[in-house]
């Protein structure tokens, strides 16, 4: 990051957290709450820190799926979460395609710091663009980073993902709709490779149609489904993909405003589901049983 970094914020790029909100508190915390500002003791599950804000949008998403997908009966049965919504980290495609110097590494290291000084037991990052900084973020703090990459994967590995919709042997490919800078970071491509699974993208005018739903339509507050790449997912899939991962979650907040018969035959794998579901089980609770 430059010196003077991004206007009206501190020298790391990171948000200023009030005084009385950090590690170090005062003794006289919220009533009800222990001095270390955490949940009460006796509650089951982990602190989760959620690096939000990559977008803003998908992070709040995020939220709504893990407390949809957790198995509760009250309020206190729910995971407990500190989110932190940065949305002015620096664009992170931007960054790995050389468009732009502003580094979001650095940012998203301190904003893990702050999360960690908060007591959270491990991270997580509703962004797959950034997870190309997950090595600046796990150097910042000992608190964990739980994988939204790692869980994608061994959820199309997984048997039950298949089960049911293929008549022959998991296929040796997926398709991968993602942002250029996904692509580009290699992080789902190296994922997939050393679990033997082939990766394939879009060709240059399928990207462009895919960059477009992302950025003019869900990240520009204009909406858009998945109908849009009807014709991108055909063309992976007549390449060889026996999957389409969402390695995106603008794509997965497009997926939310699709029809479920738009891709009835595809086998969809849609990362902020994924990484909703190793947050829960993760924090010590209990998926919710669908239907």
């Amino acid at each position: 990051m430059p010196d003077d970094g991004v206007p009206g914020m501190p020298d790391d790029g990171a948000p200023r957290m009030p005084d009385d909100g950090a590690a170090g508190a005062p003794d006289s915390a919220a009533p009800g709450m222990p001095d270390s500002g955490a949940p009460d003791a006796g509650a089951a599950g982990a602190l989760v820190g959620v690096l939000g804000g990559v977008g803003p949008l998908a992070t709040v998403l995020f939220m709504e799926r893990v407390v949809r997908l957790t198995e509760a009966a009250r309020d206190q049965d729910h995971v407990d979460m500190v989110v932190l919504q940065h949305a002015t980290v620096p664009d992170r495609t931007a960054f790995v395609l050389g468009r732009s110097p502003d580094d979001p590494g650095p940012v998203l290291a301190a904003d893990a710091r702050r999360l960690a000084a908060l007591g959270t037991d491990f991270l997580v990052l509703p962004c797959n663009t950034a997870h190309a900084f997950a090595g600046a973020v796990g150097a910042a703090t000992s608190a964990p980073l739980l994988s939204m990459v790692d869980v994608t994967v061994s959820a199309v590995l997984a048997s039950d993902t298949w089960s049911g919709r293929l008549s022959g042997p998991r296929p040796e490919a997926v398709g991968l709709l993602a942002t250029e800078g996904t692509i580009a970071s290699g992080v789902y491509l190296e994922a997939f490779g050393a679990r033997g699974i082939k990766t394939l993208v879009p060709d240059v005018a399928d990207q462009a149609t895919v960059t477009s739903l992302i950025y003019d339509g869900v990240k520009a507050g204009r909406g858009g489904d998945l109908s849009a790449l009807d014709g991108v997912v055909a063309n992976l899939r007549k390449r060889g993909a026996g999957a389409i991962v969402l390695g995106c979650t603008e794509l997965s907040v497009a997926a939310e405003a699709t029809s479920p018969d738009l891709l009835p035959d595809v086998v969809l794998v849609d990362s902020l589901d994924e990484l909703a579901r190793a947050t829960v089980l993760r924090a010590g609770h209990r998926l919710r049983a669908e239907g």
